[in-house]
């Protein structure tokens, strides 16, 4: 079995951008090819180029999800921004750190496969997001943190709450809430993260609407655009 980053420490990640990408991508959707029952996808926008690194976001779904429905919160906006985007499969039905309250399978799987993407694409260093929705939202606030020196950014949409195991770096953070949550309530989750981000020194944008446990396109475009504010 692989391991994460560090032997020692299953919730941190070992992979890093490389310089001149070995691989040739094609524009479009494909699968990771990593795992027979439970993948991933990469989505590789039109003007992809190997000699110009492009931004990355590492997107996760919710609890019962797959890949497809994390690709589902930005893909529609991924060719206009000129982004790459890697959503995996949870190895069960949600995120190790949720559902065994330890890290472990998740960060291997993810390890991997971001060691093979860095290996076949151009990654701007500079630019590598994670996000993701509900249960993926409270993982990429809890991953991204422990692993700051990778991530640049965090984009958690409706988070239930986080676990870092360290803080590393210092990742910009976004999240977003609706008001009428019947799922994840606002008021414990993101109105009681987000003042504990604040005081740990995070430069935080957070953003509240009204509306359930969703991701209104008009909110993904907002992320997108605090993610990279020169591409729309």
């Amino acid at each position: 079995m692989e391991s994460s980053g560090d032997p020692n420490d299953p919730s941190r990640l070992g992979a890093r951008p490389e310089p001149g990408p070995r691989g040739e991508l094609s524009a479009g959707l494909q699968p990771l090819g990593l795992s027979p029952r439970r993948d991933g996808l990469l989505y590789v926008p039109a003007s992809y180029r190997r000699d110009r690194p492009a931004p990355l976001v590492v997107l996760l779904h919710g609890a019962g999800g797959n890949a497809h429905h994390g690709l589902a919160l930005l893909k529609e906006l991924a060719d206009e921004a000129g982004l790459l985007l890697l959503a995996l499969d949870s190895r069960h039905a949600t995120w190790d750190i949720i559902a065994d309250d330890t890290y472990g399978p998740d960060v291997t799987f993810l390890d991997r496969a971001l060691r093979q993407l860095f290996r076949d694409a151009a990654v701007d260093p500079a630019r590598l997001a994670i996000g993701g929705f509900s249960d993926g939202a409270s993982y990429a606030l809890s991953l991204g943190l422990t692993n700051g020196d990778l991530f640049t950014h965090v984009i958690a949409f409706s988070p239930g709450f986080m676990a870092p195991a360290a803080q590393r770096g210092r990742p910009r953070v976004f999240v977003s809430h609706g008001t009428q949550d019947q799922v994840l309530r606002i008021d414990p989750c993101s109105r009681r993260l987000t003042p504990l981000l604040r005081r740990a020194g995070y430069d935080l944008r957070y953003q509240e609407f009204e509306g359930p446990h969703v991701v209104p396109p008009e909110i993904a475009r907002d992320a997108l655009e605090w993610f990279l504010p020169r591409a729309t």
